[in-house]
């Protein structure tokens, strides 16, 4: 028992005290001086008595930090391995329509919470879509990004409504709604639209898409700019 407490009254004196810290990783949001800043007010122990786990969830707590890894390295310093979000999509919650957010989607299909000031990539598309769904609303984005731009158009909004149905905002101004289903059936009648669209902008060929209704289960149904069915 003596030893033992020998041994804990030793590992509590200032000269385990932590010295120094050693940040790396590839960080373009933050700086080591900056992540330090942050999360060293928050580490307390020595070497032997800081706890790992809260160490790591002080430096997952500085802005755009995903993950780190916290490792004590002998004899009074820490080693921290920082992953950053990288930022793929602007995040808008479908439960609070009109209401504004600092959320971002990362590459991981994980909405984070940052500065949208911070952000380099002024084209970032939205995704909107109910909670807990933005992993799936990154994957069906990136399946239709390849699918529209053969009509040279980009996606600046893609939504997805609480009963499942999904709807594409282009940066042409057009908007298509994809429908219900998997996410097989809908990049089916995506690619069977895309691919026969060009049939019927040869009649129009001076008048832009303004809307598309792909929820047919035999067709679909258009509004161009220009053409009235009266």
């Amino acid at each position: 028992v003596l030893a033992v407490l020998a041994l804990v009254w030793v590992t509590h004196r200032p000269v385990f005290a932590v010295k120094s810290i050693k940040v790396e990783g590839d960080l373009a949001h933050n700086s080591v001086l900056t992540i330090r800043a942050n999360a060293a007010p928050k580490l307390a122990g020595t070497f032997f008595t800081l706890d790992l786990a809260e160490g790591r969830r002080a430096f997952e707590a500085v802005p755009w930090v995903r993950q780190a890894v916290v490792k004590r390295v002998w004899p009074n310093r820490l080693a921290v391995q920082l992953e950053e979000h990288r930022a793929v999509a602007l995040w808008a919650d479908a439960n609070l329509a009109g209401e504004s957010s600092d959320q971002l989607v990362n590459s991981h299909g994980e909405v984070f919470e940052a500065n949208l000031g911070d952000v380099e990539d002024e084209a970032l598309p939205t995704l909107r879509g109910p909670q807990g769904s933005s992993a799936r609303m990154l994957a069906m984005l990136l399946r239709l990004r390849p699918e529209l731009a053969l009509m040279d158009a980009r996606i600046d909004t893609l939504e997805l409504s609480g009963r499942g149905s999904w709807r594409a905002l282009l940066d042409t101004g057009a908007e298509i709604e994809l429908g219900r289903g998997t996410d097989d059936e809908v990049i089916a009648r995506t690619r069977r639209f895309v691919g026969t669209l060009p049939e019927v902008k040869r009649s129009y060929p001076q008048h832009p898409l303004l809307y598309a209704d792909l929820r047919h289960s035999d067709g679909y149904a258009v509004r161009l700019k220009g053409i009235s069915t009266t």
